[in-house]
């Protein structure tokens, strides 16, 4: 059994279940428990079945389930109140600076939302554009990218590095992929060794095939900076909106997860943890490719069965290859695997799947890309993935036609035609 909605805070030493109150619904030809809370970890394991002599309860009759569901739904928020009771907030009680590298759209979102988490915290966004920086702090507005949200008053803009990183506790990376090397060797110099990195940017470095997680402590020459990846369904204006929202960090420090965790989590952001840092990495750089094959197929007009078809076993290709490089397979059907697929696939919000759609309607790339104000990094990650599928010897029909469409080797309507006359295969 997968669960995805955990709490934004943990602490698994807090039992919760009675065995006076233990229930039990039916699943076709057996009962399983609904027992002890989950952690706020990504995926969680599949429980043990009853011992035959407690299936006790059975669900005959609509009052019955009724009394169930109820009973359920109580346990339910009886125990999330426990744990928010318990919950630890020292982590955000001493933070006094959050610096946020970068000011286009999620670089902005992210320094908004921990912004209001505390009135005293200082949040300083390094930005390039002057107008941008004079925007941030003459209107509390970002110009460019959100002229009508105004901006907490303690979000300050600089476009001095060494200003912006001194004293700071946090560094949010919203920096796109391609241009983070030569970005973080110029300010190498100002970053404290300890200075935990939050990873906001997804994609593979083009000519290296690099992650984040390999790019940040190579540009700052520090084996040991200490680094986190945040991914997720989250569009920057639902975030900047306050709807609801959850995302994931992974990261192999346990205590820095849940660090951040205490950062980030309130009322209208969960954040679960995860240690598959190669999982979040590989299927938040990938679901970009596959977006722009689903704006493609709606750009064509070629009906929901062929988005199904086409996103489904997009899914899989991701799955080939994340599991080779030594993802965990439950990380591909989490928030950041399945659920960023699904928001940047299907939502006309995404970037990704605009470039796609405006590629399968006969526009040439170079004419969407000019017309952007932001960066599409499935465009460039496209020519990586195959890379990748290459050497770990993967073969990836969708995520390759991206590539060729991109490379103006394939017309959108010849990728269909070639993706649909492939041999039929076992499903596995």
């Amino acid at each position: 059994m997968t669960l995805l909605l955990e709490p934004p805070f943990v602490n698994s030493s807090i039992p919760f279940h009675s065995h006076r109150h233990n229930l039990y619904i039916r699943t076709n030809s057996f009962f399983k428990p609904i027992s002890a809370a989950p952690g706020a970890v990504e995926h969680l394991s599949p429980e043990p079945e009853p011992e035959p002599e407690s299936l006790a309860l059975s669900l005959d009759g609509p009052r019955e389930r009724r009394r169930v569901v109820r009973l359920a739904w109580e346990k339910l928020v009886r125990w999330s109140r426990s744990l928010r009771s318990k919950a630890k907030t020292d982590v955000l009680e001493r933070t006094n600076k959050i610096v946020v590298l970068g000011g286009g759209s999620f670089g902005t979102a992210m320094a908004a939302h921990v912004a209001t988490r505390k009135s005293q915290l200082e949040v300083n966004m390094l930005v390039r554009d002057p107008q941008v920086c004079r925007s941030i702090n003459e209107e509390h507005r970002n110009c460019k990218y959100f002229p009508q949200h105004k901006l907490p008053e303690n979000v300050i803009a600089t476009t001095d590095a060494k200003a912006a990183l001194l004293g700071a506790d946090f560094c949010f990376h919203a920096v796109p992929v391609q241009f983070s090397s030569s970005f973080l060797e110029e300010i190498a110099n100002h970053v404290d060794p300890g200075l935990p990195f939050i990873s906001l940017s997804k994609g593979l470095e083009l000519n290296t095939l690099r992650t984040m997680s390999q790019i940040i402590p190579k540009a700052l020459k520090n084996p040991r900076q200490p680094y986190v990846a945040l991914s997720g369904p989250s569009f920057a204006l639902e975030l900047m909106n306050e709807l609801p929202t959850a995302m994931v960090v992974a990261t192999k420090d346990k205590k820095m997860a849940n660090s951040v965790q205490q950062l980030m989590a309130c009322r209208n952001l969960r954040i679960n943890t995860s240690s598959d840092v190669t999982g979040v990495e590989i299927a938040g750089a990938l679901k970009n490719v596959l977006a722009i094959a689903a704006g493609i197929v709606e750009g064509l007009n070629l009906g929901n069965n062929s988005m199904a078809a086409l996103v489904s076993q997009g899914c899989s290709e991701i799955r080939w290859l994340a599991t080779k490089m030594g993802a965990k397979s439950t990380t591909l059907t989490g928030l950041s695997g399945t659920g960023d697929i699904m928001l940047t696939c299907f939502v006309s919000l995404s970037r990704n799947r605009t470039v796609g759609v405006r590629l399968g309607s006969g526009e040439k790339l170079d004419d969407i890309l000019s017309s952007m104000n932001q960066v599409a990094e499935g465009v460039t990650t496209a020519g990586a993935v195959i890379a990748l599928a290459q050497k770990y010897k993967v073969k990836m029909p969708v995520l390759t036609a991206v590539a060729r469409i991109i490379d103006n080797e394939l017309t959108p309507t010849k990728a269909v035609f070639e993706l649909m006359n492939l041999p039929q295969v076992e499903e596995v």
